[in-house]
């Protein structure tokens, strides 16, 4: 697997970030703005204009450089930085996002919901809409989110363990054809060679991360972060022993979840339960 990109270190205000990263990544191809457009089949203008700050494009320009350039995932981060209200997004947030699309590796235990890297465009709208987004605002944040999917895509994809407690495939979506859709999706993703699910039954009771969702970054260095997350806050954790901590309880939820077979049998059972649209 190639190495994947380092873009911590540049500037930290999201809309001049995702600028330079732009440039940057054409430069270092000795493209100019016109072979670009002609490249990937949109007007050089446009580009330019999003290297100069003037724009910031759309999720589906964003998505075609991040296949073109090689970095599944990476500019879309910094495209749904840059496009939020800066008050939306916490400085540890905004961190934590970029050392996502650079992770070797990612291990997520939800105790609720999804992780967004496994969401549906219908999972996704429901989750965004009750958190408040609304009209444009949440259109533009489901297609940012449902867009980092690409990150676990590909040969180079990283690998990527979800340890979800049951209560996350027992929490349907309002609509039933949309929860049936999410349901699939995720066995669809069980199958591929980078991602591992397990389900973590209600029946162990109370652990070390009851009430807490975390997700596990191993970086290019080796240092390996957190970042925890409860139904009122997100926090990013560095500290060594802290994140250890953390390990320390998700290994032992591990320990005692389903195997991945064992856990694919239980999401097709959580199909199967589903209700066809217009069943009575």
């Amino acid at each position: 697997m190639p190495p994947r990109r380092v873009i911590t270190g540049r500037s930290q205000e999201p809309r001049r970030r995702f600028a330079e990263e732009l440039r940057l990544l054409r430069t270092e191809q000795g493209l100019s703005l016109r072979k670009l457009g002609e490249a990937l089949g949109w007007d050089w203008s446009l580009f330019g204009k999003m290297e100069s700050g003037q724009t910031l494009g759309s999720p589906e320009v964003v998505q075609g450089l991040d296949q073109y350039y090689g970095t599944p995932g990476l500019l879309l981060a910094l495209w749904e930085l840059a496009v939020g209200d800066p008050s939306q997004f916490k400085e540890q947030y905004r961190r934590y996002m970029l050392l996502e699309a650079e992770a070797m590796s990612l291990w997520h235990f939800g105790v609720s919901i999804l992780p967004g890297l496994l969401q549906t465009d219908g999972y996704a709208r429901e989750v965004l809409a009750l958190g408040g987004a609304k009209g444009k605002e949440l259109d533009q944040a489901v297609e940012a989110r449902t867009g980092r999917r690409k990150l676990l895509e590909g040969d180079d994809a990283p690998p990527f363990r979800a340890l979800l407690s049951e209560a996350v495939l027992r929490t349907p979506l309002g609509d039933v054809g949309e929860w049936r859709e999410q349901l699939e999706f995720l066995l669809d993703a069980s199958e591929r060679p980078n991602i591992t699910l397990q389900v973590l039954p209600q029946g162990v009771g109370l652990h070390g991360l009851v009430s807490t969702a975390v997700m596990f970054l191993r970086l290019l260095d080796g240092k390996t972060v957190a970042y925890t997350e409860n139904a009122h806050r997100g926090e990013l954790v560095e500290e060594n022993s802290s994140v250890e901590r953390l390990q320390r309880a998700y290994d032992a939820m591990r320990d005692v979840a389903m195997s991945p077979v064992e856990s694919r049998k239980f999401a097709l059972r959580m199909l199967e339960e589903v209700p066809c649209e217009g069943s009575t």
